[in-house]
């Protein structure tokens, strides 16, 4: 018999990452996070990650680095990043996101 229960997530009283990101409701399948107010950057480390990651940005602006393309992240703007793909993000401005990671980031270790 399928799980029905309905999960409702309060991001008041959401964990945080160690890199700040606020996890929000999880699945067996799928995870959403957000990462709020973002200050400009243009060091975050590169990294190749084992889950899939779809992402909107809610406000502010940045560059998607992927296996060396570059898109512009603008408010509205949604994105994927593949399973594997080595990928980097240079925040323009003040920056603000939900994304939705599959398998779940957070489980098992695969956020850090």
């Amino acid at each position: 018999m399928a799980d029905t229960t309905i999960k409702k997530v309060s991001s008041a009283t959401s964990p945080r990452g160690r890199h700040g990101q606020l996890y929000l409701a999880s699945g067996r399948q799928v995870a959403m996070r957000m990462w709020t107010d973002e200050a400009p950057t243009d060091s975050k480390p590169s990294a190749a990650r084992d889950y899939e990651t779809v992402g909107y940005v809610v406000s502010g602006r940045a560059e998607l680095v992927v296996e060396g393309q570059t898109v512009r992240l603008e408010p509205g703007d949604s994105w994927l990043v593949p399973a594997g793909a080595e990928h980097t993000y240079r925040i323009l401005e003040t920056f603000t996101a939900v994304e939705a990671t599959a398998p779940p980031a957070q489980v098992h270790g695969r956020d850090e």
